[in-house]
């Protein structure tokens, strides 16, 4: 062989050894990206796992064989629908959080992961809702979220999965079902508004019927204790006509019927003047009998002179009579 021959030999083992030195490192050296773990396959069995970083394998025997992500994910629930408890269809759609914990069985106990949990979902959705009636579906999606969550995460632990939260996005009813509900809706608000205005109406009334009442019983108090004190008034009034009759009578006893005659030409003088000196008055009438009132006075004068022509001193003023006893209250008198 030729030099020529020989160098062109030698170089094409060494380009062959470089080359498979080249396809071996790379074979055997792997770098995992951060939130992945990677499952080493040897002959097509598990063996270990490779953590994120650099990792060396055993070219050509070991081979990478699944590809998980570690982090928390979103699955998003088609929408789909579903029918409660009293025969009532709603399309309901969601959103499931879940992350993988357990790399190995997430990778071999399930074959894919991800159609799996949105299988599992659809259908304990369609069991939890369906055991709810319409009212309930609608207002209750904690807990049919609570629900969900407890059923999906104890049905994936088999899978190495944790479930960190289901949330329901959407819960409606058909258009047909929408109309009646607010139909409904507007048919309680009417009722609570009568029924409202009507206790107001019952409320105002019995407060008007108490405010009557009580002016009613202020009144009679009023006009009870008014013919108390008017009682009272004629009483006193009664009980004064009668003490100056008493002394009238006791002054004619001692002084005869002169001093009567007297007594009454005085009174008959004096409402002469009232009726004289009114300014209204604009014709006084003066009776025929003016002449024996004249005389009446004078005779009165000469009873009250003496034997000698004189006025006789004023007796003596009689001691004051002693003021009754307080009386009781009466019973009748208001507090």
């Amino acid at each position: 062989m030729s030099p020529f021959e020989i160098i062109s030999a030698s170089t094409i083992v060494l380009i062959v050894l470089l080359f498979l030195a080249v396809l071996t490192a790379l074979r055997g050296i792997r770098t995992v990206p951060q939130g992945e773990v990677w499952t080493v396959e040897r002959f097509g069995a598990f063996t270990r796992m490779l953590s994120p970083g650099l990792n060396f394998i055993i070219p050509f025997i070991d081979g990478i064989g699944r590809r998980v992500n570690v982090q928390e994910q979103v699955l998003d629930i088609p929408e789909q629908s579903v029918i409660t408890r009293d025969n009532a269809t709603v399309a309901v759609d969601g959103i499931v959080y879940y992350r993988v914990m357990d790399p190995a069985k997430a990778a071999y106990a399930v074959q894919d992961l991800g159609i799996a949990l949105t299988a599992l979902t659809m259908t304990n959705i369609r069991a939890v809702i369906g055991e709810m009636e319409l009212d309930a579906t609608l207002s209750g999606r904690e807990r049919i979220n609570s629900s969900l969550l407890a059923i999906l995460d104890g049905a994936t632990d088999p899978w190495g999965v944790k479930i960190a939260r289901v949330e329901i996005r959407k819960i409606e009813p058909p258009e047909n079902l929408i109309r009646a509900m607010n139909l409904q809706m507007t048919a309680e608000r009417e009722r609570r508004a009568t029924v409202a205005k009507a206790e107001g109406e019952r409320e105002a009334e019995i407060k008007r019927a108490e405010g009557e009442k009580q002016a009613l019983i202020l009144q009679a108090e009023g006009r009870k204790e008014a013919a108390f004190r008017d009682a009272e008034a004629r009483e006193r009034s009664a009980e004064a006509e009668a003490a100056a009759t008493r002394m009238v009578a006791e002054v004619a006893a001692g002084a005869g019927t002169d001093a009567l005659r007297y007594f009454i030409a005085d009174k008959y003088v004096k409402a002469f003047e009232v009726l004289a000196g009114n300014t209204a008055q604009k014709l006084v009438i003066v009776p025929m009998e003016s002449s024996a009132l004249a005389g009446g006075i004078t005779q009165a004068m000469e009873l009250l002179r003496g034997p000698d022509g004189t006025v006789p001193p004023r007796l003596p003023p009689r001691p004051p009579t002693p003021s009754p006893a307080p009386e009781a209250p009466s019973p009748w008198t208001p507090r």
